[in-house]
């Protein structure tokens, strides 16, 4: 039983440096949103955006623990985590970031009251949320049972694991963003890296969908098995302490989100 909660501790530390990688350049974007209000509005529009984020973002939780198991939704979740990690880190590698896309975001919000900046602020920290979610799923339904009670049609150990990550993210977002920024401009590697975490959690999650009773591609144990398990966090780990030391030129205000 040790076991388990080892391997859920374990993937809960993994969610939490993903979400705090994802969560620098999000939360410059969300800075970028604001920038345009007086500056006694700019913090408490931020803060007002990302309480409603907490709400939406909860809704979101809930919703997906009910078609989690849902082999369709399974396929969409590991086809678009695959894409969004393999465009970034082709991009990262062989093409150019749109150098404007911040000022792009600024000259939108421009102009707009404090209420419409919130709504703003909320809206875009939902669709960050929806990288996040999937990539907490993918990583949730790769666990073993746990002793919890289900919740909606998710183990309860594996929900607790969702929340948890979700809450982590808005939590980086609100107070440990800047600590990330900072690391990110002294390891630029590690947003290609954090990417290309996100694209490997969605090989897991195909992996689960393969394995999936009404597919059977994959023996419906194998995403539990012992020799998958290590085989995952082993890639994982390479991924990470690659991205790690690896040198890399500093990015510039207006690039990588």
């Amino acid at each position: 039983m040790e076991s388990i909660w080892l391997e859920y501790a374990w993937a809960l530390l993994i969610l939490i440096g993903l979400e705090g990688l994802l969560s620098a350049d999000n939360a410059l974007v969300l800075a970028v949103i604001a920038k345009h209000l007086p500056e006694d509005q700019k913090k408490k529009a931020i803060n007002y955006g990302i309480i409603m984020a907490f709400v939406f973002r909860f809704g979101a939780l809930f919703a997906i623990s009910f078609i989690a198991n849902v082999w369709q939704i399974q396929a969409i979740g590991a086809a678009y985590l695959l894409y969004l990690g393999l465009k970034h880190v082709i991009k990262a590698k062989f093409g150019k970031e749109n150098e404007n896309i911040r000022e792009d975001v600024k000259e939108e919000a421009a102009g707009k009251g404090f209420w419409p900046t919130v709504g703003k602020i909320a809206l875009a920290d939902l669709a960050f949320a929806i990288d996040s979610i999937l990539a907490a799923v993918a990583l949730a339904l790769g666990l073993p049972d746990s002793p919890l009670d289900d919740f909606g049609g998710m183990d309860g150990g594996q929900f607790i694991v969702v929340v948890l990550g979700g809450i982590a993210g808005l939590i980086l977002i609100k107070f440990a963003a800047t600590w990330f920024v900072k690391l990110l401009a002294k390891r630029p590697a590690l947003e290609t890296t954090a990417y290309a975490i996100v694209a490997w959690v969605g090989v897991k999650l195909a992996v689960i969908t393969l394995a999936h009773e009404d597919i059977g591609v994959l023996d419906h144990h194998f995403p539990h098995s012992t020799g998958w398990t290590l085989v995952f966090y082993g890639v994982l780990v390479a991924i990470a302490l690659f991205g790690w030391f690896a040198p890399g030129k500093k990015q510039t205000e207006g690039e990588a989100l």
